[in-house]
């Protein structure tokens, strides 16, 4: 589908998603959406008894329709929202989109499920919801490339707004003109800055379930007549404008072949614990401790980045090499690279108070720099790169040319399964109750009547 010169971008992608049926979505699709609604349910788990969900808990409303994942009883659908997608994304362990970065399924899903409870819609229109609204921030993403990061915003905050605007106002079935004014109004919703990388601090955590949140609140004033800008992608004081200056949009990235390529298939699933684009530079870390080598034995590690990445997992080095707080761990190559050298993984385990605090992981990571590459492929494609030199004077250098569990080397369905299992167990779930889950996970998606989250709950 090309763009009409005549026509806001914003109503070309409506014409896509009101004709989208729940029922004939691509099979590599309609997989994604349900690992998608797995991987989010077992990482609200996780994270539902963490300090910064009881502060999300205090700001909300009880007694509504709606289900905040592993907890007791009903809230309305803009606190479920909020509470599902802060969890989902807190402990940066959720899905990721290559080319972006975003990360979509912690703020589609958890708009889409609160808009069924309060709407009663079925699980037919959960299933294209969801795809819809990933596919749309994936795409939107993909128009000014690192341009938000570059503004100093979050893109799964602003891009998260509009896209989740569009899954619920196509979960509702709105028509073309309500579903134009949704995308229009959710341009004025969209926020959150990336400051958090300053002390390690806990806004990023919220960003996906505001942005879920502010995508109902969008939707439903769109059906009740409220207007928004057609022009809010590509107007002279649209979206890009305000969030990606300096970056050329280029809406062929999001209008061309809509509706005939999914980028939605090349969802990565993350196997550690922690940023994007620190994953690969971990596989490398563990790569070089099974060859046998002590962390005595280096004298120095250099790695190979990309300009983008380096102000926000490289830089300050010092504090990089040192991380002041547990969630600023999670965005510093240097410390999680070392982490997973000495235990051969990234996960919860690896970001508490005792590791970042550990003599040996912080003498290890202080030996590690970067240098920047500028042939690395960042954002097309996250890579990993280190060269250790040791004490007898030789080097020891390994690749990850990809990130693992993104579209060049997908995690299989039983290794998101386990991630599950995982999750759940962490935040203390039984593995009986982690098994109702998992079924009630399938039957959330399915036919023509509305889906039960009773299993969802504590």
């Amino acid at each position: 589908m090309s763009r009409p010169t005549t026509r806001p971008a914003a109503e070309v992608v409506v014409d896509w998603l009101v004709q989208l049926d729940g029922t004939r979505l691509p099979t590599r699709v309609a997989d994604t959406v349900r690992r998608l609604v797995c991987d989010v349910a077992g990482l609200c788990i996780a994270a539902r008894r963490e300090p910064y969900i009881d502060a999300t808990l205090a700001a909300v409303d009880r007694g509504g329709p709606c289900t905040a994942i592993g907890h007791a009883g009903g809230f309305d659908a803009f606190g479920a929202a909020l509470v599902n997608g802060t969890a989902a994304h807190g402990e940066d362990y959720d899905d990721t989109f290559e080319g972006g970065p975003v990360h979509a399924g912690a703020v589609i899903v958890p708009a889409v499920l609160a808009a069924a409870e309060r709407e009663g819609l079925s699980g037919e229109r959960v299933m294209v919801g969801i795809a819809a609204g990933v596919e749309l921030m994936c795409r939107l993403s993909l128009v000014a490339p690192t341009g938000a990061h570059r503004a100093g915003f979050h893109p799964t905050a602003v891009f998260g707004a509009l896209a989740a605007a569009g899954a619920v106002g196509v979960a509702l079935r709105l028509p073309a003109p309500s579903l134009v004014s949704a995308l229009g109004i959710a341009g004025s919703m969209a926020s959150g800055i990336i400051e958090y990388l300053a002390e390690g601090t806990w806004t990023k955590r919220m960003h996906a379930g505001w942005a879920a949140q502010s995508g109902i609140r969008a939707a439903l004033m769109a059906r009740g007549g409220f207007e928004g800008p057609r022009t809010v992608l590509d107007g002279t004081h649209g979206f890009y404008k305000a969030f990606a200056p300096s970056i050329p949009a280029d809406f062929r990235h999001l209008l061309h072949e809509l509706g005939e390529r999914w980028v939605t298939q090349d969802l990565a699933f993350k196997p550690y614990a922690c940023g994007t684009m620190t994953q690969p530079f971990i596989d490398c870390a563990i790569a070089l401790a099974k060859t046998g080598v002590s962390a005595e034995d280096i004298v120095d590690i250099e790695c190979r980045v990309g300009e983008g990445t380096v102000h926000r997992l490289w830089e300050p080095l010092e504090s990089k090499q040192k991380p002041p707080t547990l969630y600023a761990a999670k965005f510093s190559t240097p410390f999680c690279m070392a982490v997973a050298f000495f235990d051969g993984r990234a996960g919860f385990a690896q970001f508490t108070e005792a590791r970042i605090q550990d003599p040996d992981v912080l003498a290890l990571a202080a030996k590690i720099r970067y240098v920047v590459d500028p042939a690395d492929e960042y954002p097309r494609n996250f890579s990993g790169h280190l060269r250790a030199t040791l004490r007898d004077g030789s080097t020891r250098e390994h690749l990850q040319p990809h990130m693992r569990g993104g579209a060049r080397e997908p995690l299989t369905a039983e290794e998101v399964r386990v991630k599950f299992l995982d999750n759940v167990a962490h935040g203390g779930w039984s593995p009986q109750a982690a098994q109702g889950l998992l079924r009630a996970v399938d039957s959330v998606l399915d036919g023509d009547r509305t889906p039960s989250l009773q299993e969802f709950r504590a």
